[in-house]
């Protein structure tokens, strides 16, 4: 790992608690609300189903392509910096959160949704909509909050609980908008430190946002297995 990773890293890890304590409410509500606006659309981007299922069609009706292509598009768009920079706008509860933050969370969970429904889960659910969150962490993260007993399952066990606990409902906001929140700091920091740097700088942001896309819906795939649909 570099140093600068190892220096945003603990950037991140420092605000981001402090940030989410302060305005727990705001928190849970912009993470709420980018999870609605993904799964239901917003601006240039249709209903994560309705794209899904779109994909699917395309593929002739080979989900695992499907998914795939899902996966590779969601990175052109998490790469595309002005694109997730205009839909992150509509997020209204996220004032306080950089529109690029919050349009990359959009395509996040729009990404994850699409999978979710592919694989046969029903993302209207509240159990599923927990699991699709619970994914948009990353594998590490989710290893280590079920570990701590933070999170009692990973996102499959979720997704298929035998019924809705509501109240893990504001743990799992609280867990998305701290790691969201360290992505704004180490991005910050990892932005400024580039600059030194002749052309890192300008491509830190679209390398970033695209790679962890993709490792977030690669885990995704493997972790949400097919179910069959009702």
């Amino acid at each position: 790992m570099s140093i600068r990773s190892r220096v945003t890293g603990t950037v991140g890890r420092q605000l981001a608690p402090r940030a989410v304590s302060l305005a727990p409410g705001l928190a849970s509500s912009f993470v709420r609300e980018a999870l609605n606006r993904a799964i239901l659309g917003v601006g240039p981007l249709p209903a994560a189903a309705k794209a899904a299922e779109a994909q699917l069609r395309e593929q002739g009706g080979d989900v695992d392509k499907a998914i795939h292509e899902l996966i590779e598009n969601h990175v052109r768009y998490a790469g595309a910096q002005g694109f997730v920079t205009n839909i992150g706008g509509v997020v209204t509860a996220a004032v306080t959160i950089p529109a690029n933050i919050t349009g990359l969370a959009l395509v996040q969970c729009r990404m994850i949704a699409g999978i979710a429904h592919l694989r046969g889960y029903d993302i209207d659910d509240p159990r599923v909509r927990n699991a699709i969150l619970t994914c948009l962490l990353g594998e590490e993260s989710v290893d280590k909050l079920v570990k701590r007993r933070s999170l009692p399952a990973p996102p499959m066990a979720l997704a298929t609980a035998p019924h809705h606990d509501s109240a893990l409902d504001q743990v799992i906001h609280a867990e998305v908008a701290s790691e969201l929140i360290q992505k704004v700091a180490g991005k910050r920091l990892a932005v400024t430190v580039g600059r030194r740097v002749p052309v890192v700088g300008g491509i830190v942001g679209l390398g970033a946002d695209g790679y962890a896309t993709w490792r977030i819906g690669r885990y995704a795939e493997r972790e949400l297995l097919p179910r069959a649909k009702r």
